[in-house]
């Protein structure tokens, strides 16, 4: 094994801490067991939390080694990340956290945006 080989070699493991565990907003280890058992349902679920233009007609179309998920679907990825959350609760909070190299700090909310 050459040395740059054994360079991109990593087996070390970085578990989360617990206090991290605590404060995750998906902190159900269920959600494994039930994305294992479903791919599609699970999926599906998550993806009813966004905004469509168009729903999907199909959740997955797999042509090994080609996969298609919500095929037919349309959506807005600056509406998902920006505007739905501008028209909630969230309007308000930090949307963008910018660190300039001196030192300087500026936050932006949705609303900002």
């Amino acid at each position: 094994m050459s040395e740059i080989d054994a360079l991109l070699q990593e087996d070390r493991s970085f578990p989360p801490s617990p206090e991290f565990q605590r404060a995750a907003l998906v902190n159900d280890p269920g959600i494994y067991d039930r994305a294992a058992k479903d791919p599609e349902a699970f999926w599906a679920g998550l993806a009813g939390e966004l905004e469509w233009i168009e729903p999907w007609k199909e959740v997955l179309r797999w042509k090994p080694p080609y996969a298609e998920w919500f095929v037919g679907g349309k959506l807005n990825a600056s509406a998902n990340c920006l505007d739905r959350h501008v028209r909630s609760w969230r309007r308000n909070k930090a949307a963008l956290i910018w660190e300039g190299e001196p030192g300087d700090r500026r936050t932006l909310t949705y609303w900002d945006l």
